[in-house]
């Protein structure tokens, strides 16, 4: 166990498969977050309400619905979905998209999620190495692959995912995992009030909400884990692929103007850019400057 222990410590591409083939299963468990938590939501929200108003529970709900149960089924023919059929990539190949049982299509989603969070985390693994950096830094990853998706479906960036992961990063500011506590404090505070002076600004001059409560948590995450001196390249970086997406949207893919468009997948994508590289293209552009 020692050796095998070594061996992937001293074999760098061993390391990055692994985590590969963990960001692969770590996927297949966000589709699960990304479709059930915004449901999940509704429902307490309604419940909520009917409480406050003294009306009867929904019969319908009474089943227990969370992220382990009920187990996956086939939204069709509601056939339990079996182990081996819920293999990351491989069994959505082996079954070619289709429900075992009634054939119903099975949404090219899932899979790409599972990929996509493989690739993340390989790539996470190949810049942090074997540290504890990289074991933060992944799991940071994967909350803002559940954060991107639900936003983009619903508009929406959970506090049950955005706060935690939020208070974890003032936390290992206490460690100096990323950035020393006063860097962090400064980042979380300067990163909320940033987005929310924008919000205010907006909202006073249109009347309307340019954004979400959401995207200033989002931003005060970064500030927290990164420090406030990334949240310029995560702002601008963020507003600029945001800015070319929205556009291009409108121009080619008929997307009304007036329809909101998430910024929480933005944020998300610039933030991880940042963990990364931030610092990197900071160094990079004030040199360009002559700074």
């Amino acid at each position: 166990m020692i050796q095998q222990f070594d061996l992937l410590l001293n074999t760098p591409v061993l390391f990055i498969l692994l985590i590969g083939i963990i960001g692969l299963l770590v996927g297949s468990f966000l589709n699960v977050v990304i479709y059930r938590l915004p449901v999940m939501m509704q429902r307490q929200w309604r419940s909520d309400c009917q409480n406050y108003l003294e009306l009867p529970a929904d019969a319908e709900h009474n089943e227990v619905f969370n992220l382990s149960r009920p187990l996956s089924r086939c939204p069709s023919c509601k056939t339990p979905i079996k182990p081996y059929q819920n293999i990351p990539v491989l069994s959505y190949v082996l079954l070619k998209g289709q429900c075992a049982n009634c054939g119903l299509a099975i949404s090219k989603r899932y899979p790409l999620i599972e990929a996509f969070t493989a690739i993340l985390s390989m790539l996470v693994a190949w810049h942090f190495g074997y540290s504890m950096q990289a074991g933060f830094a992944l799991l940071l990853t994967w909350s803002l692959v559940a954060l991107s998706f639900i936003d983009i479906d619903h508009q929406l960036l959970p506090d049950s995912i955005t706060l935690p992961m939020l208070w974890l990063g003032l936390l290992l500011s206490v460690f100096s995992v990323f950035v020393d506590a006063n860097t962090s404090i400064i980042g979380a505070v300067a990163g909320y009030l940033c987005l929310w002076t924008v919000y205010q600004l907006f909202k006073l001059a249109t009347g309307k909400e340019g954004m979400g409560y959401g995207d200033f948590k989002l931003l005060a995450l970064f500030g927290a884990w990164l420090g406030w001196q990334v949240l310029p390249v995560i702002i601008l970086l963020s507003s600029l692929v945001g800015a070319v997406i929205g556009v291009s949207m409108i121009v080619f893919g008929g997307h009304e103007r007036g329809k909101p468009i998430p910024f929480g997948p933005y944020l998300a994508a610039a933030g991880w850019l940042a963990m990364l590289w931030g610092h990197d293209i900071i160094k990079w552009y004030t040199n360009f400057a002559g700074l």
